[in-house]
């Protein structure tokens, strides 16, 4: 049986850059890496509206990805 292992973690703030000609949203990422890969989601959810606080466009999504190693 199969088994993964989370290898390395990173935290992605989607924002709402405007809208474009038929009035969906223009999204833009910004991507903090090196996320511990024991964070918890409240933890990751408590960083991103930290860092929202800072940006200049406001937050259409919060997402975490994950890149992970199977092994046999």
């Amino acid at each position: 049986m199969a088994t993964s292992t989370v290898m390395n973690s990173q935290l992605q703030l989607v924002l709402e850059n405007g809208t474009d000609e038929k009035g969906n949203p223009i999204l833009k990422n910004k991507n903090f890496n090196n996320v511990k890969t024991d964070a918890t989601p409240d933890q990751l959810w408590a960083v991103a509206n930290a860092l929202v606080a800072l940006q200049q466009h406001p937050l259409y999504a919060v997402e975490r990805n994950d890149s992970k190693e199977l092994q046999n």
